[in-house]
């Protein structure tokens, strides 16, 4: 009896307690069921995924649209800086306040018109730029650059302006300083100082005993002999700095100025010989071919001359090109068609220090020679390494040569081709074809008269071609009118065989 009176007090407690808590859960149930309660939760996670999606900084974006000064109704102002009035400066250009402004987050950025209109603070923009290139180039560049003296042998041609304002437009890049020395075959000339001239550099221009001989190959010698009269001057004028040999129809890369700085006494690049065949019918110059030829694939088409390092970056030998077999089909002399092969070694892969030159025996290498034992009695001087008793002492530069900033080229016009001086036409040029939006003549320029022949001698071709055209299609059509009436009577004959 205890126990079923214990069994029914709980159950009577607990159903009061579900009894009690019955209005509570109804007033949840209430409220999470009212439509306002649903909208603003709608709302708030509506507007919790738009500031996902587009940033913490969406909130402050509608806060300064809503509660911003606006100066019109139509248009409300996100960025309203603050605006001061500076004192006018006499002789600068006033500028207009009608700017467009981007505004990055709480900060403005002022748009101004292009070009500025003030030319003063132009000029400041671009030595600004110029200052920090500077402490860019003095904080990671070379420490104590040296002098760079470039020898240019050059003499006047057809192709002289083409090739010498190459060159002079890539010394006039470099960034230290710079002596051009230019060796002038057959003397100075007015031609050749009137253009070099131009660079503003600082310039040493003489001449040198001796025409520019037609053949190549006696071209490549006395250009050696004028090489070495460049470094004669190095030693006379005790130039200090380092020496390089720009040819004036060479390419070079201003890397290769940065890289020559870090020569000790004497430096070798690799050169990329950019050998042509000048429209010969033998086609293009190719390393590439025999038996081996998959092998030989993986290598570059345009041979290199240049040094050759083991694993250890030390110079053991010389990348050299192989001219036997273009040697029938080169070119003998200037103008020719043909493919013009490079020497050996050409001197514009090496650099040197000029203080080998004109420095004392006591204070330069050993393995020095003087310039005046070298090119004596006529002797061919090939490369620089003439002037070296012992040729292992040269330093591979551009990544122990696998880096080739400077190519070699040869391209000329025939020896015997005519030219304007100083390629300035006057006077003018007589009109041969008018311009389209000018009046055309009244009569025709006169042409002559081996011209007039040809004009007339092809008109009476053509005049005959197309007599010569018209019976062929008379021919023709005759042709086809007789195969018509033979298929006509084959088609009849064939009818009456079926009637009987």
């Amino acid at each position: 009896m205890k126990q079923l009176t214990a069994l029914q007090q709980q159950n009577r407690r607990s159903n009061s307690f579900r009894n009690g808590s019955s209005p509570l859960d109804s007033t949840v149930d209430g409220a999470i069921k009212s439509p306002a309660t649903i909208f603003w939760l709608v709302i708030h996670g509506l507007c919790c995924l738009i500031s996902l999606v587009l940033g913490f900084r969406f909130s402050r974006l509608v806060f300064f649209l809503f509660f911003s000064t606006s100066s019109s109704p139509s248009t409300t102002t996100i960025y309203s800086p603050i605006q001061t009035t500076l004192p006018s400066v006499p002789g600068r250009v006033p500028v207009e306040r009608n700017m467009s402004r981007v505004v990055v987050g709480r900060h403005g950025i002022l748009i101004r018109p292009w070009p500025h209109p003030d030319p003063v603070e132009v000029m400041k923009a671009h030595k600004i730029i110029q200052r920090v290139q500077l402490e860019q180039r003095s904080e990671y560049g070379v420490k104590s650059p040296r002098t760079v003296i470039a020898i240019t042998p050059t003499y006047v041609r057809t192709f002289q302006t083409l090739h010498l304002t190459g060159v002079m437009h890539s010394l006039m890049n470099v960034h230290y300083d710079l002596v051009w020395i230019v060796v002038e075959a057959g003397g100075v000339t007015n031609e050749t100082a009137s253009l070099i001239r131009k660079s503003g550099l600082r310039i040493i221009h003489v001449g040198f005993d001796g025409k520019m001989p037609v053949l190549w190959e006696d071209r490549h010698k006395l250009e050696s002999k004028m090489r070495l009269h460049g470094l004669r001057v190095v030693k006379e004028q005790r130039l200090d700095g380092i020496v390089m040999f720009a040819d004036d129809s060479n390419m070079h890369s201003l890397e290769l100025f940065d890289e020559i700085q870090n020569v000790r006494w004497v430096g070798a690049v690799s050169v990329g010989i950019l050998a042509h065949s000048g429209g010969s019918e033998d086609g293009e110059l190719q390393m590439v071919g025999g038996e081996d030829s998959e092998k030989d694939e993986k290598k570059s088409q345009v041979p290199v001359q240049g040094p050759a390092c083991n694993s250890s970056d030390h110079l053991v030998g010389w990348h050299t090109f192989n001219t036997q077999p273009f040697l029938e089909r080169s070119a003998r002399y200037i103008g020719d068609r043909a493919i013009v092969l490079p020497r050996k070694l050409e001197w514009a892969g090496f650099v040197l220090n000029s203080r080998l030159l004109w420095e004392e025996r006591l204070n330069k290498p050993v393995w020095v020679k003087e310039i005046e034992e070298v090119g004596t009695d006529g002797e061919d001087v090939e490369s620089p390494l003439s002037l070296l008793k012992d040729t292992s002492v040269v330093e591979p530069l551009g990544s122990c040569g696998r880096k080739i900033m400077l190519w070699w080229l040869r391209v000329e016009a025939r020896a015997d081709s005519k030219f304007p001086v100083r390629w300035i036409i006057d006077p003018p040029l007589d009109i041969t074809v008018p311009a389209k939006r000018t009046p055309w003549p009244d009569a025709p320029p006169e042409l002559p008269s081996s011209s007039v022949e040809k004009v007339i001698i092809t008109q009476e071709n053509t005049e005959k071609r197309a007599t010569k055209s018209g019976p062929r299609r008379k021919r023709s059509s005759r042709k086809r009118k007789h195969t018509t009436k033979v298929l006509d009577e084959h088609i009849t004959s064939t009818k009456h065989s079926g009637d009987n």
